[in-house]
């Protein structure tokens, strides 16, 4: 194999289930594979850089990317959320869909569900949000013009953000996760009226989002979680009935627009549903989440390795945070060599790096993914 291949040759190779040079590394490539500001602060100091970043996506330096070798960088935005205050509440936000929250220190958590109780009947009656109200063709054309520039100027891998929710994730923060995980098992006329009117806000925010940016992409993400830590939401005969035909028609929707890979994120134990979300078109698998019921990476390799490509792997509950320099390197080692090879794998943190991780610790794991990524 070639050496100190392209970024973008790099990940061609992978996606192809091929062995390049090197594995590619990925952070703050995605929303989902970020990191918190105060880690960034704290790795500037660490590589000597000063100033304000020098890219157009603010959370993350450039300088930063670069230090690291990593290998993709990230356009657009979820625009589907419309974060509003509320007058009353000057501590909490009201999105698009009706959801309040209120900021508990590190994140934005729901505390009021405008969906809760209500009937089949009262849906078509609900105030939906009017994406042309929302979509800001200014802001498109950025999308478009950074998208371009990357794609032009840099060899990185050119990944977009996902315009909009998904339908699981979006129904049970309008109706509350109690409401609605009964709903799935005992009002399935509720579920399937209700994801069906997402879907077609889905598909009005997806079509101007990505024929804005779609040329320019490599690959373009979605968040949707079906599992929790020791198994899925519902069953795998129930994620077939309710939710697959939703997620299907959305890629199949989405891949209208763009010749972009579909990247697709769900944390927690879908072990026994990723056969389910190939069929729908999903190419790259993340977050692997490592501590996950069936989740192991080694296990994954085995089952899906020819079929799928993997992302992240690498254990952020308890290993990042809190392990040793050495526990640390010799998890990247027990990831990579379950799946490296062969390709179909890009390495990064299993999800976003929060608070409570030392930027040195990151340093280790990229240093350490660097040593034991090589081919």
């Amino acid at each position: 194999m070639e050496k100190n291949l392209t970024p973008r040759k790099r990940f061609n190779c992978v996606i192809n289930h091929q062995e390049p040079d090197h594995v590619p590394l990925d952070l703050a490539g995605t929303s989902l594979t970020g990191i918190s500001q105060s880690v960034v602060e704290q790795l500037k100091q660490l590589l000597g850089i000063k100033g304000e970043p020098i890219t157009p996506y603010k959370p993350i330096d450039e300088r930063i990317l670069t230090a690291l070798d990593i290998d993709f960088r990230r356009v657009g935005r979820l625009i589907a959320s419309g974060d509003r205050p509320i007058k009353s509440k000057n501590d909490t936000l009201m999105d698009m869909w009706g959801v309040e929250r209120i900021w508990t220190g590190q994140y934005w958590d729901i505390v009021g569900t405008p969906l809760r109780g209500l009937d089949i009947s009262d849906l078509d009656s609900y105030p939906w949000p009017d994406p042309i109200k929302w979509i800001d063709d200014v802001e498109l054309e950025s999308f478009r013009i950074e998208a371009k520039r990357l794609w032009q100027e840099t060899d990185k891998v050119v990944v977009a953000e996902h315009p909009v929710y998904g339908v699981l994730e979006l129904a049970c923060w309008m109706c509350g996760f109690d409401d609605f995980l009964w709903r799935l098992a005992g009002d399935k006329p509720f579920v399937h009226r209700l994801f069906s009117i997402l879907l077609e806000l889905q598909k009005r925010f997806i079509e101007p989002y990505y024929k804005a940016l779609g040329e320019y992409i490599h690959l373009t993400t979605s968040g949707d979680d079906f599992g929790t830590q020791i198994g899925p939401f519902l069953s795998p005969k129930s994620f077939k009935e309710l939710i697959k035909p939703y997620f299907y028609e959305r890629i199949a929707f989405t891949k209208q627009f763009t010749p972009a890979l579909f990247w697709h994120h769900s944390c927690g134990s879908i072990v026994e549903i990723i056969p389910d979300l190939i069929d729908c078109g999903v190419e790259i698998l993340n977050p692997i989440q490592p501590g996950a019921s069936g989740m192991d990476p080694k296990n994954l390799k085995e089952k899906f390795g020819n079929q799928i490509s993997f992302h992240g792997g690498f254990d952020t509950q308890n290993k990042l945070p809190f392990g040793s320099p050495e526990e640390i390197e010799e998890e990247v080692l027990r990831v990579m060599k379950a799946l490296k090879p062969g390709g179909g794998y890009i390495f990064s943190a299993a999800h976003n790096i929060q608070d409570d991780v030392k930027a040195e610790n990151v340093m280790v794991m990229y240093e350490a993914a660097k040593k034991f990524g090589k081919y």
